[in-house]
C-alpha cells in the first residue's frame, strides 16, 4: 500500500511528532497499542507498588486536612469507615479487575467488551471523560498542594505569600517540560520517594502519638466534645456515613495500581494469555498498598484531629491542606519540618508525573483505535501540550485551591471505582459465582451511593467531568469525520487460494467486481457479470473475480484484513473478507494487489440507489452506503499519484 513521497517535514514537526518519545525506551512504555516485549520482564511487585504509591500515598499530604474539614471531630471515625470500605470493598473489586484484565486495561476494557457498536464507544468515551477528570485533577490538585507546602514553610512564608497560583502553574509547567524533554518512568526514583516519604510520616505519627499519650487531656477533651456534639456511637457512625463521600479522596490509587500491571515481573513461565505470576503479584501490590495506606489514614486522622486546633484547618489556617506538615514543624522543629516539606513537595509533584503518564497511556489505547483522534494524538509531545494547557485552565478555574478541587477529584475516582465494581459484578455473575456476585453488587451499591452523594454535595466534579466528556466526544466525532476517507486497514493477508487468484490475474488485465453477498447462488453471480458487462459495454471474454465484504462492527476503525479465496459453483472465483468498512476493505485490497503484482487493478461497481447524503451517513455510522465513490475517495487519499491509482468503474 505504497503512496507517493511527500516533502520531508520540518525539524520542529519531526520533533513534535516523534511518536513515542522516551515512553518507548526499555523499561518505560512501549506505545499506545503495544505491551511489554516479554510479559515476565519487569520489576518486583513491591517496587511497582511505589510507582502506584507516588499517587496513592501522596494523598497523605492533604487527606487528613480535608477529612478534618469535612467531618470535624468525627474525622477519625469517618476515616475508619473509609478504611472498611477500602479493605472490604475497593480492594476485592480491584483484585478481581487485575484477574480479569491483566494487561493494564482496567475496568474500562472489561465494560467495553460487554457493549458493541456505537453504544459501546460512547460509553467508553464517557468513562474516559471521568478518567481524564481523575488524572488531570490529580496533576492540578497535587501541584496546588505542593505549592501550599512550599508557601507555608516558615522560612519562605513571607517571601512567597499570595503567590500560590503562580507557583502552582510553574509546577504544572515544569511537569509538562519534563515530558516534552522526554520522560522515562523511573521506578527507582519512585521507590526512593515513597520510602523517604513514608519514613518521615512514620516519624511524625510516632511523635504525634507520643504527645497524645503524654498529654492525656487532648483525648479526654476530644471524646467529651464528640459525645456532647453527637451523643452515642451509633449517631457518630450514622453521621460518618453521611460525610463519607467527602473523604473519598482516600480511595484513590486503585485504578493506577491496575494500570501499572504490565510493569510487574511475575513468573518466568508467564505468557500474555496466562500471566498468572503477574496477576498474583499485582494482588500483593494492591493489598500491601491498601493496608499501608489504611494504617496511615487512621493514625494521621487521629493525631491531626486531637492535636491541631480546629481553626487551623480552615482557609488561611496553617494546617489547611498540610495538616501533617503542621505537626512536623510544631513538634519536630523547622529543620525537620522543612525536610518533610521537601519530601512532600517531591512526591506530590511526582504524583502529577504518574497521572500524566496515565493520561498518555490511556487516551491512545482507545481513541486512535476508534478513529477518534487525529494522527498527532499518537505522539507524546503534542498531547503533553494539550494536557498541560488544560491543567492550566483547571488550576485557574479552581484558583489553585486544594479543597475546591477535592470534589472534582473524588467524582473522577468514584465513577471509575463504581464502573469497576459493576464490571466485576457482571464478570462474577457470568462465571456463576453467586456469593461473589452478591458481594460485588453490595459494593457497587455502596460506591454508587457515595458517587451520587458526592455529586449532589459537590457538583463541581460532575460539571468538570461533563466538560471533559463533551470535549472528548466532540473532538472524537470531528476527528472520525475528518478521517472518514482514510485508509484504515493496517495490514492485508491473503490465504493460498486468494494468492493463486491474484497470481493468475497478474498475467492479464486485473478486473474485480464488487458484489454484496446475498443468496450466493449461481444466478446471483451470473446476473452480476451480465449487468457489469452491459453497464460498461464490455466484450464477452473478459474474466472477473468477485470481491465480497461482510460487515463487522462499523464503530471500529483500524484493523487487519484477511482475504479468503474460494470457487463457487465450480466456476465463479470469489475473494471474501470481513471489515468494519466496505469501501476501506476494497481500497486496501486493490492497493495490495497493485503493489504485489505491479499492475493496475480495475474494480467495477453499480451505483447505489438513494439520497447521497443519507448514503454518506450510512457509511460514516454503519460502514456501508455509497460504496463506489467512497472507495474511489479512499484510494485518492491513499495514493495521490493518479497514474498509480487503481481504477474504479461505476455503471
Amino acid at each position: 500500500m505504497a503512496t507517493t513521497e511527500h516533502p520531508p517535514p520540518s525539524r520542529i514537526r519531526t520533533w513534535m511528532l516523534q511518536g513515542l518519545s522516551d515512553m518507548g525506551k526499555p523499561g518505560g512504555h512501549t506505545g499506545p497499542h503495544a505491551e511489554p516485549e516479554l510479559p515476565h520482564k519487569g520489576q518486583r511487585w513491591w517496587r511497582v507498588m511505589c510507582l502506584t504509591g507516588v499517587d496513592y500515598f501522596s494523598t497523605l499530604g492533604y487527606q487528613p486536612g480535608i477529612a478534618a474539614l469535612a467531618a470535624g471531630l468525627l474525622s477519625p471515625i469517618a476515616t475508619i469507615v473509609l478504611v472498611v470500605v477500602t479493605l472490604a470493598g475497593a480492594l476485592p473489586v480491584y483484585r478481581r479487575v487485575a484477574e480479569e484484565s491483566p494487561h493494564g486495561e482496567g475496568s474500562i476494557a472489561m465494560l467495553e467488551r460487554l457493549l458493541s457498536f456505537w453504544k459501546g464507544k460512547l460509553f467508553v468515551l464517557t468513562l474516559l471523560g471521568f478518567a481524564a477528570t481523575d488524572f488531570l485533577i490529580t496533576i492540578t490538585l497535587s501541584a496546588a498542594d505542593a505549592s501550599t507546602h512550599l508557601i507555608e514553610n516558615p522560612h519562605l512564608e513571607s517571601t512567597l505569600h499570595g503567590k500560590q497560583m503562580l507557583i502552582t502553574l510553574i509546577f504544572v509547567a515544569l511537569l509538562g517540560a519534563v515530558f516534552l524533554k522526554g520522560f522515562l518512568e523511573a521506578i527507582g526514583v519512585a521507590v526512593a520517594l515513597v520510602a523517604t516519604y513514608l519514613a518521615l510520616n512514620t516519624v511524625v505519627v510516632i511523635v504525634g502519638m507520643w504527645h497524645v499519650l503524654t498529654e492525656a487531656h487532648v483525648v479526654t477533651d476530644w471524646t467529651s466534645a464528640l459525645t456532647a456534639e453527637h451523643g452515642n456511637i451509633f449517631v457518630m457512625i450514622g453521621v460518618s456515613l453521611l460525610v463519607f463521600p467527602k473523604l473519598a479522596l482516600g480511595l484513590s490509587g486503585f485504578e493506577t495500581g491496575v494500570a501499572v500491571m504490565p510493569h510487574v515481573q511475575g513468573d518466568p513461565g508467564d505468557t500474555e494469555d496466562q500471566p498468572k505470576g503477574r496477576i498474583r503479584d499485582t494482588k500483593k501490590l494492591l493489598t500491601a498498598a491498601a493496608l499501608i495506606m489504611s494504617v496511615f489514614l487512621i493514625a494521621t486522622s487521629f493525631i491531626t484531629t486531637v492535636l491541631i486546633p480546629e481553626k487551623e484547618f480552615e482557609n488561611g489556617g496553617q494546617a489547611n491542606g498540610r495538616a501533617l506538615a503542621y505537626l512536623a514543624h510544631e513538634y519536630l522543629g523547622n529543620a525537620f519540618g522543612t525536610v518533610y516539606d521537601v519530601s512532600t513537595i517531591a512526591i506530590l509533584w511526582f504524583a502529577g508525573a504518574s497521572a500524566m503518564a496515565g493520561l498518555l497511556n490511556l487516551m491512545p489505547r482507545y481513541l486512535p483505535r476508534y478513529g477518534m483522534a487525529p494522527h498527532w494524538a499518537r505522539a507524546v509531545r503534542p498531547m503533553v501540550i494539550v494536557f498541560t494547557l488544560i491543567a492550566f485552565l483547571v488550576t485557574w478555574i479552581f484558583d489553585a485551591d486544594v479543597n475546591a478541587q477535592g470534589g472534582a477529584y473524588a467524582t473522577g475516582v468514584l465513577v471509575l471505582m463504581s464502573s469497576a465494581a459493576i464490571a466485576v459484578t457482571i464478570a462474577a455473575r457470568k462465571a456463576g459465582q453467586r456469593g461473589w456476585t452478591i458481594g460485588f453488587a453490595v459494593v457497587s451499591a455502596v460506591l454508587l451511593y457515595v458517587t451520587v452523594a458526592n455529586v449532589i454535595e459537590r457538583p463541581d466534579g460532575v460539571k468538570i467531568g461533563a466538560c471533559f466528556i463533551a470535549g472528548i466526544i466532540l473532538v472524537s466525532l470531528l476527528s472520525r469525520l475528518a478521517r472518514a476517507f482514510e485508509l484504515r486497514v493496517t495490514s492485508v493477508t491473503l490465504d493460498d487460494m486468494a494468492q493463486r487468484f491474484v497470481r493468475d490475474m497478474a498475467s492479464r488485465k486485473i478486473r474485480f467486481i464488487a458484489n454484496e453477498p446475498d443468496r450466493r447462488d449461481k444466478a446471483e453471480y451470473r446476473d452480476k457479470i451480465e449487468q457489469i458487462r452491459a453497464d460498461n459495454d464490455m466484450p464477452e471474454p473478459e474474466d472477473f473475480v468477485f470481491l465480497e465484504v461482510t460487515l463487522t462492527d462499523p464503530s471500529e476503525f483500524e484493523a487487519d484484513l484477511t482475504v479468503r479465496g474460494e470457487v463457487l459453483h465450480n466456476r465463479y472465483r470469489v475473494l471474501s473478507m470481513e471489515s468494519s468498512s466496505i469501501p476501506n476493505a476494497l481500497a486496501a485490497l486493490l492497493l495490495h494487489v497493485r503493489d504485489s503484482t505491479n499492475r493496475t487493478p480495475h474494480v467495477y461497481f453499480e451505483w447505489t440507489e438513494g439520497n447521497p447524503f443519507h448514503n454518506f451517513l450510512r457509511f460514516f455510522l454503519f460502514g456501508q452506503g455509497e460504496v463506489a465513490p467512497v472507495t474511489r475517495e479512499v484510494l485518492r487519499e491513499a495514493e495521490p499519484d493518479r497514474a498509480r491509482r487503481p481504477r474504479v468503474h461505476t455503471g
